[in-house]
């Protein structure tokens, strides 16, 4: 029993030293420095909470100070939130830092827009009071947006679920009505979940409209349904993740992808910018020969952390299409179909990670396991992949192959391309389809050249003075690059006329 008492009153102790402040501070005397003076809380959407931020204050001075008190300009009224040194709110008392050390500053926000008169809003970290008063300015741009959300069950509060098929899925999300078929450039629209169109159902996305997904989000187009993107030179319509923060412009899989399901038609998408997401453009219908499931005109994918396109058994028709950084591929045209790009730059500089897959694929086969758990590889016809003045560049040695597979067609044509392929393994010796040299379906073939991109870091494609792509494309029908620049007299190929970089 002694032995008990004797340790509750050590531990006690302990516990009563531990919370002592064993130092001794002088006042804060208005000296203090900061990380930044002004803390930008880049744009955010109304009544959707920002990232949080933060801000080092130093004690630059040999002696330990207290600081009276730390405030919002705006008071408990204010907008922002504040973590001092692991205490949240929007008041503080008696700080301490030591000599020579820091504290840290974090700050949020979650602003109604109609709540407020000016929609950039402001205030200011007060340290201090009187003459030692110093301050940090906040600033955050607050944007109006439609917002799609998928329902939730009233009484479980559940978030729905998509039914595809009349089977329910596990896809958070719901159905567009007849009202939201229309997407116009008036307010940018927030999506959250997969916003699906109903079979023999439109959804029109007008020029300069910007659509943002959130995490686990983005658009199905359903059996017998349509997209139709409408974007023009000077009006492009951008696909993004809705985080609005600038250290997340390059950021790779914030979203879902745009899913053209089976049986989904004449989709069109016209100067359009896609980035940022898991897959650019997911698209499964197999549609025909004659006409395509997918047009796409003008259009950038940039970002992606999967793929760019990812098709299987469908018909593309495109030109003047950029497909840039893709964890896997930029474009892999897979389990055959039909397949036409014309004008059009593959470039691949993927540097999140290491890369399996050339830019662009191209195969006639899928693998699945039977009843039995044997593997089985099926083929599909690949009934054209064509490529016509078209640049396949990146990071890796081999940028484009054709994996064939016996027992379907496999019909190829690839015409006036500049090709990446480094092989020097010699491990493509005996594949007649990776012969540039001694295969009539490879003609005018630049192996190797150089691109000579603007700035590959930045997704920038645009072709310099010293690109081997100068004037060495054929003649086709589209007339103007990808920035309208007129292209008739002397082509280059890919999707922009070179320019003289600055």
């Amino acid at each position: 029993m002694r032995f008990l008492i004797t340790l509750f009153i050590c531990l006690a102790l302990i516990s009563v030293s531990s919370c002592r402040k064993d130092f001794s501070t002088i006042p804060n005397f208005g000296s203090l420095e900061f990380s930044k003076d002004t803390v930008f809380l880049d744009t955010i959407f109304t009544n959707i909470g920002s990232a949080t931020y933060n801000l080092k204050v130093y004690n630059r001075g040999n002696k330990d100070i207290t600081i009276p008190e730390i405030s919002l300009e705006n008071g408990t009224n204010s907008n922002y939130r504040l973590n001092v040194d692991g205490i949240p709110g929007k008041e503080f008392n008696n700080i301490d830092i030591l000599a020579k050390d820091s504290i840290f500053v974090f700050v949020e926000t979650t602003i109604d827009v109609n709540a407020i008169a000016n929609p950039l809003y402001t205030d200011r970290i007060l340290f201090d009071t009187g003459t030692n008063q110093q301050d940090v300015d906040l600033v955050t741009l607050v944007q109006d947006a439609n917002f799609i959300f998928p329902g939730r069950d009233p009484i479980t509060r559940k978030i729905d679920s998509l039914t595809i098929d009349g089977q329910a899925t596990t896809i958070k999300g719901r159905f567009l009505t007849d009202t939201e078929l229309i997407i116009n450039n008036t307010k940018p629209t927030v999506i959250y979940g997969y916003a699906a169109v109903p079979a023999n159902k439109t959804l029109t996305i007008e020029a300069g409209a910007k659509l943002y997904f959130h995490d686990n989000s983005g658009l199905i187009i359903d059996d017998k349904a349509t997209l139709k993107v409408n974007g023009t030179l000077t009006e492009k319509v951008t696909f993004e993740g809705d985080r609005l923060e600038n250290r997340f412009d390059k950021t790779p899989g914030q979203w879902g992808t745009i899913w053209m399901r089976a049986g989904s038609k004449d989709n069109e998408l016209k100067h359009a910018q896609i980035k940022n997401g898991i897959i650019g453009i997911l698209i499964d219908s197999i549609g025909s020969t004659s006409t395509p499931t997918l047009k796409l005109e003008n259009t950038e994918i940039y970002n992606f952390s999967n793929f760019g396109i990812l098709a299987r058994e469908t018909n593309i028709e495109a030109h003047n299409v950029v497909i840039g950084s893709a964890g896997q591929a930029s474009l892999a045209a897979t389990i055959g179909g039909t397949y036409n790009f014309t004008h059009s730059t593959f470039a691949n500089y993927w540097n999140n990670g290491i890369r399996q897959l050339p830019a662009v694929l191209v195969n006639n086969f899928f693998v699945y396991n039977d009843e039995n758990g044997q593997e089985i590889t099926a083929t599909r016809d690949l009934k054209a992949a064509n490529f016509t003045n078209c640049i396949f560049d990146g990071n890796n040695n081999i940028e484009l192959l054709l994996d064939k597979v016996d027992g379907s067609q496999f019909n190829y044509n690839i015409s006036n391309c500049l090709i990446k392929f480094n092989d020097p393994d010699n491990s493509f010796d005996e594949i007649i389809e990776m012969d540039f040299a001694n295969n009539s379906n490879y003609q005018q073939i630049i192996l190797n050249g150089f691109a000579d991109f603007r700035d590959t870091l930045k997704e920038d494609f645009i072709i310099g003075e010293d690109s081997d792509a100068i004037n060495k494309a054929k003649s086709t029908l589209f007339n103007f690059d990808i920035l309208g620049t007129d292209r008739t007299a002397n082509p280059a190929i890919g999707a922009y006329q070179n320019i003289t970089f600055d």
